[in-house]
């Protein structure tokens, strides 16, 4: 439902703005002055100010005001000082998720202040309309395409629908700059959204062929090209890796790859891969049962990519883009590889499987190798819920970031800072490369307990044949919020704003 929303920029008066909820965003410093005057013009009293801080996200719901107003609820946004794009993302995704928690499908928001919030923020107006709808998209995601509605006792007309409307009131001065914001927020977070469906969609429902379609189907929509390797082809290319972690499964393993050219000249080639194990068991190398289920989640960074992608043809960026997509589940079972194998890889580098729950790495190890030698891109980057690890030392906020390159890494860095999708630099030293030398093979697969993370990077680095501008983004925490952790679980759609951002600099 939310990715018909339809957004509309509007030069109304706010009295005449008829919406089921309209919204007035004010600063911390606004508090005292500007609420206190449009609360006496509404009609209301103020002693809701005791109630209304200004903090980002906060949100006072009025009513029975001044009806003189054509909607029927009035509410405070807090959005905090005013000085950061963060608060102002916040603000949108609160006031969103309270919109479908109470079955509104009609939101006006008043930004006639947006002006001065782009000063005190340093960002343009565009770019503020844009975080607005992104985070419309995000607070009114949920994910029931699942549920029967058979258990459920409420009518039809009491089940929430999602915003349905978006009305942004703006100055005549910045209305052209608004919607300039709409388009690029409705493309962000309709290809965000797109990625959470995916990544909630449990093992059953999803499978390495499920991924590959996904991919052509977007091709086939915003016309870009899409190559879909099936097996025969894989075993072909000897992508040893990627058929090692297939051995136990069912399903045959899929590897796409996803091409966009600009219509001009391009002003680089960008290569992304993204991590597609679409259920996780840890193969013979058995998970604990206890949430096991949320590794129907490892594939988050596939789904990074898919969107990623798709949007940057959208926007037209300037770019050569190629993502690479290796899928497959891992599963235990008689014909599943074994711990102690060596297997070759695409790139002819022998690994000894020295646990197969790592077996991310070695679906990635062959799209790396593939990349680099196919296609000589300036940029590699590969996005993937690699390891726990990752999460004990930065929690589920906050991605590590792994590259050979300072300057790639400066870029991704302040991209994560833009888009609120933040990542920290992680060490690549040599000294780790120490943990994963193998007595029988040319690396092992695993390094032991100590610095998880970063062991598995420095096994990545291995494939990516001396490219010096790779980046190696692990999505572990940040991709999928655990059942309870928030109010709305599952995926996140972590790695699609990202992205975006740094291609938008590149280009």
């Amino acid at each position: 439902m939310i990715e018909a929303m339809k957004v509309i920029v509007t030069k109304n008066d706010l009295q005449s703005l008829s919406a089921d909820l309209l919204l007035l965003p004010f600063s911390s410093v606004e508090l005292k002055t500007e609420v206190e005057k449009a609360l006496s013009a509404m009609g209301f009293g103020l002693q809701v100010l005791k109630d209304f801080k200004a903090e980002a996200g906060e949100l006072v719901v009025l009513y029975g005001g001044g009806h003189e107003y054509s909607t029927a609820r009035i509410a405070l946004l807090g959005i905090g000082e005013g000085k950061t794009i963060e608060d102002w993302r916040k603000a949108a995704v609160a006031f969103a998720s309270k919109a479908v928690d109470l079955n509104i499908e009609k939101v006006a928001v008043d930004c006639s202040g947006i002006e001065a919030i782009s000063v005190s923020t340093g960002q343009s107006v565009s770019t503020l309309v844009a975080a607005l709808v992104e985070g419309c998209f995000t607070g009114s995601y949920r994910f029931d395409c699942l549920k029967s509605g058979k258990l459920d006792k409420k009518s039809s007309a009491d089940k929430s629908k999602g915003i349905a409307k978006l009305l942004l009131r703006v100055d005549s001065a910045v209305a052209d700059e608004a919607e300039k914001g709409v388009v690029d927020g409705k493309i962000i977070g309709s290809c965000q959204k797109m990625a959470r469906d995916m990544v909630n969609l449990p093992g059953n429902h999803l499978h390495a062929g499920d991924i590959a379609k996904a991919a052509v189907d977007s091709g086939k929509k915003y016309g870009y090209d899409v190559t879909v390797f099936h097996k025969k082809e894989i075993e072909a290319f000897g992508m040893g890796g990627l058929l090692a972690v297939n051995k136990g499964s069912h399903h045959p393993p899929t590897f796409t790859v996803l091409e966009y050219k600009p219509k001009g000249k391009a002003n680089a080639v960008i290569a992304l891969v993204g991590k597609g194990v679409t259920f996780d068991s840890g193969g013979i190398s058995l998970k604990p049962s206890e949430n096991m289920g949320e590794m129907k989640s490892d594939m988050s960074g596939a789904a990074s990519v898919l969107g990623a992608v798709e949007a940057a043809v959208r926007l037209a960026l300037p770019l050569h883009i190629i993502g690479f997509i290796p899928a497959t589940d891992n599963m235990p079972g008689s014909t599943a590889q074994q711990p102690g194998d060596v297997i070759t890889t695409y790139s002819g580098i022998t690994v000894e499987v020295g646990n197969t729950d790592a077996e991310g790495r070695l679906i990635l190890a062959d799209a790396l190798s593939y990349a680099k030698e196919k296609f000589s891109p300036d940029v590699i980057i590969d996005v993937a819920t690699l390891t726990g690890a990752c999460i004990v030392a930065l929690g589920y906020a906050v991605a590590g970031l792994f590259s050979n390159s300072d300057k790639l890494a400066d870029e991704i860095f302040q991209a994560g800072q833009q888009s609120g999708e933040k990542v920290w630099r992680m060490p690549l030293w040599d000294l780790y490369g120490e943990q994963i030398k193998s007595d029988v093979a040319d690396v092992n697969n695993t390094g032991g307990r100590g610095a998880g993370s970063v062991t598995a990077a420095k096994f990545l680095e291995k494939f990516i044949d001396g490219h010096k501008n790779w980046a190696h983004i692990d999505i572990a925490g940040p991709s999928f919020t655990p059942k309870g952790a928030g109010k709305v679980n599952g995926g996140t759609g972590f790695g699609v704003g990202l992205l975006v951002e740094f291609l938008k600099k590149w280009s």
